[in-house]
């Protein structure tokens, strides 16, 4: 057990000169002002223009500051939809029609610090607070990997002493340790991405040898006042630009896939995706290369936390729609992850926007998914409650039926396709033609392996018609592919292009 009157100060302290260096004249790349005089100043813009900004966001380039202000106010609902079906339209180029599914993994709930919003706030004293050992790691991961089929994690630390660097490493190493029989092969996991503090460039680099995927940390919100009151004074994370450069700080430790995020509900919606796409141009400018993924997570219910049901920001499901809608728009060319703090019908709703991957079974509390013996969230165990707990097999099922193949692949972290190369791909629309292979053989071993009957049978359709479109479109490839399908279906596994 960690005991709770561990204090900031036996935290590695922030280091400034990982800060000062990425400044431009001593300031930030959120400029507050300019973003809230675009939003009032900018006239609405006329049909000819939005469809002008829209043909850009369709060549897979990031728009500007004042185009993205323009799109965000239109309301006319024809160009709304107009708008909506591009966002679709870019997805299916760049991403094709793949939906990348993993879980979260909470390994812990202490934390120094005392966000007003966060059920797992330090004066909290609603929440009991938890740890994983590396056997209840392993526990947890028997189940999301050998009983559900998860490949793909995004393990969550919280900022505390007894989850730093070196607990992040050791559990790492366990968590790529499980290996587990399935019905016709085994399993493992096999990407595992983290959600983790802002961190210095050594511990950095020391996550990227301990096999990290996509480093994750969201600002929360961008808004400097907003982020100064819900942080209070005192914490490490009230200091805003340690949290800021965090991803300057990762590219330069070599992770070249971060994601970035705002947790829509403490400032404008519109403020916020206004400073998304400011962090990835930055991100654009500084390493040539943008974030892998942003997030959108709304504000949710959370324990003895009454701010998250008085924020005056709170965001009505249309906004959001709108806001999802022009993140697509935006940054084209990005990954954008919608999680299960929405509910079922909403991410329905929402994924037809250029969404490109979900999470499912999800369960955030801690030792929840070893632990589970009914379908109930323990909310003195979690840091919000969640809106979609439906099974993974639920989920893919329901994919299928919406015509989205998914995709368990992680073949491209393992054959460099990662960081510009990746974006480059991405831009031109290559890449998909590698995970469309890709994600056939993945989704094969996982109907084997786990499917009900009724999702094998909604899979195998969707799975029939891929395989039809690799033999017209990729002639020269397709006798290797089916050699790899095949020897998957005899109960190899991990093989990939």
């Amino acid at each position: 057990m960690i005991a709770e009157t561990e204090t900031t100060e036996t935290l590695p302290r922030i280091r400034p000169k990982e800060i000062d260096r990425y400044r431009t004249n001593g300031k930030d790349f959120i400029p507050d002002q300019e973003i809230g005089e675009l939003l009032s100043s900018t006239a609405t813009a006329d049909v000819a223009r939005v469809r002008d900004i829209v043909a850009k966001s369709l060549a897979i380039q990031t728009l500007t500051p004042r185009e993205t202000a323009e799109l965000l106010l239109v309301t006319d609902p024809q160009m709304r939809q107009e708008m909506e079906q591009a966002a679709g339209r870019i997805k299916k180029k760049v991403y094709d029609n793949r939906i990348v599914t993993f879980a979260p993994l909470y390994l812990s709930n202490h934390c120094v610090n005392n966000c007003l919003y966060c059920g797992l706030r330090r004066d909290n004293h609603a929440i009991e607070r938890a740890q994983l050992s590396m056997e209840q790691i392993r526990s947890e991961i028997e189940v999301l990997a050998g009983t559900i089929g998860h490949k793909r994690l995004i393990v969550v630390y919280g900022e505390h002493p007894g989850s730093g660097i070196d607990y992040m490493t050791e559990t790492m190493k366990t968590i790529y340790g499980v290996r587990m029989k399935t019905r016709t092969g085994h399993a493992q996991i096999r990407r595992i991405n983290v959600n983790a503090a802002p961190m210095p460039i050594d511990e950095l680099k020391e996550l990227r040898k301990a096999g990290l995927g996509t480093y994750q940390v969201f600002q929360e919100t961008y808004h400097h006042d907003t982020y100064a009151r819900v942080h209070p004074r005192g914490t490490l994370k009230s200091d805003y630009a340690w949290r800021l450069y965090c991803m300057h700080r990762a590219m330069e430790a070599g992770i070249d896939d971060v994601g970035i995020g705002a947790l829509f509900g403490l400032y404008t919606w519109q403020f916020e995706v206004m400073s998304l796409l400011s962090h990835a141009r930055e991100l654009e400018r500084a390493f040539g290369i943008g974030p892998h993924t942003i997030s959108f997570p709304r504000l949710e219910p959370a324990e003895n936390t009454p701010f998250t049901e008085q924020s005056r920001y709170r965001v009505a499901d249309d906004e959001f729609r709108r806001a999802v809608t022009v993140i697509r728009l935006a940054v084209p060319y990005t990954g954008m992850i919608l999680t299960a703090r929405e509910n079922a019908a909403m991410r329905r709703n929402l994924l037809p926007l250029g969404v490109t991957q979900t999470d499912a079974s999800t369960r955030i509390g801690i030792g929840a998914y070893s632990n589970a013996t009914t379908g109930e969230q323990q909310a003195q165990r979690q840091q919000f409650i969640l809106g979609d707990t439906r099974s993974l097999d639920d989920v893919v099922r329901e994919l299928a039926a919406m015509g989205n193949i998914t995709s368990f692949c992680t073949a491209g972290y393992r054959c460099g396709r990662t960081g510009k190369c990746i974006m480059d791909l991405l831009r031109s629309g290559q890449e998909g033609k590698f995970c469309k292979l890709n994600a056939v053989i993945t989704f094969r071993e996982w109907l084997n392996d786990f499917a009900s009957p009724q999702t094998i049978e909604a899979g195998e359709k969707i799975i029939a018609r891929e395989m039809e479109e690799i033999r017209t479109s990729q002639p020269g490839i397709y006798p290797k592919f089916m050699e790899h399908y095949d020897r998957t279906c005899r109960g190899e596994r991990d093989l990939y292009f």
